[in-house]
């Protein structure tokens, strides 16, 4: 900020300056010594001969009253400025306080922003943890050697162990993702969803997104998307794209989408990754559609996958 007192004086600003349109106080204080002069004035030319005495009285009788007027004139601008300035400073200082709380209220949402990113990443750990636990082979006895063949029962030996097919349900609760640490329902669906080949992509590839996107202090639960209808999913899962599909990019946060897609822009990982992901999405939902019904598909948008799923979708111009 640069300091007034250093700029150099110009001459003819600072006489229009001072000679600015006075205040009725001052042109009031102005008028009355401009007629006491001539008046004073008047009266010695018109009045007689005097002596030394008198012409010096006269003189001080003009004089007088018009140094006191100018005074008075200098020091009612005086004031006027004075006033102006201490405005000036008032506004100043509420600028300054304002801009403090700013700061500070700024900084509060910093460190409330970094706690959460602590604790997600904190639940992912403990995640990833559940995760190998439940999903790590059972350890089984080894049979003790028979002593004779003839004495060892037969074995349904070579006969794979068949699992259930993943049920639209679990999927649905898989890519919501658990919503804590004791949500076992939710940990069971995960789990089974991360044992079937064709969601297993998909869940992993969700689960690194909004990793990244927690990173950038997004969070899908915090997002509000419109709902689009059952047979608008429908038309994406059988190939169509565009304009025809647009209602599906449901979110609209405006911050949100130019975090994302400066960031796209600017890290090569992070834009692997939302390729990646949403490859996977559409992939999986293909086969997901068919067999799900409407209601299903509609609990199926309000996951955290389907939400960055539109997100990414809408920053990369999918639904354009």
């Amino acid at each position: 900020m640069t300091d007034p007192h250093d700029k150099p004086l110009d001459l003819g600003l600072y006489a229009r300056e001072r000679l600015a349109a006075l205040t009725p106080a001052e042109a009031a204080v102005g008028g009355v010594g401009l007629l006491w002069t001539l008046g004073v004035a008047l009266h010695l030319m018109v009045g007689g001969e005097g002596g030394f005495f008198a012409h010096a009285l006269a003189i001080l009788a003009v004089l007088l009253p018009l140094g006191l007027t100018v005074a008075m004139v200098l020091f009612l601008r005086t004031i006027r400025v004075l006033r102006s300035e201490n405005e000036r400073l008032g506004v100043a200082v509420d600028a300054m306080r304002k801009a403090h709380i700013a700061s500070q209220q700024g900084g509060a949402a910093r460190v409330a922003l970094e706690k959460r990113v602590e604790d997600l990443a904190t639940a992912q750990h403990q995640l990833e943890l559940r995760l190998a636990e439940l999903c790590a082979p059972p350890v089984e006895d080894v049979p003790a050697a028979p002593r004779a063949a003839e004495d060892q029962p037969a074995l349904a030996l070579g006969r794979p162990r068949t699992r259930a097919p993943l049920s639209v349900a679990d999927l649905v609760r898989a890519l919501n993702f658990p919503e804590t640490a004791e949500d076992r329902a939710g940990f069971r669906a995960l789990r089974r969803a991360l044992e079937d080949p064709s969601s297993a992509k998909l869940v992993r590839a969700a689960q690194d997104v909004l990793t990244l996107l927690s990173q950038l202090g997004l969070f899908m639960e915090d997002l509000s998307p419109d709902r689009a209808r059952p047979e608008i999913w429908r038309r994406f899962a059988t190939g169509e794209r565009g304009k025809t599909i647009s209602d599906l990019g449901g979110i609209h946060d405006k911050d949100a989408l130019a975090l994302v897609s400066t960031r796209m822009r600017e890290d090569p990982v992070f834009r692997d990754a939302a390729h990646h992901f949403l490859r996977a999405f559409d992939r999986t939902f293909s086969h997901f559609a068919p067999q799900a019904s409407d209601a299903e598909i509609i609990e199926m948008a309000e996951t955290r996958t389907a939400r960055a799923f539109m997100l990414f979708g809408r920053a990369m111009g999918t639904f354009d």
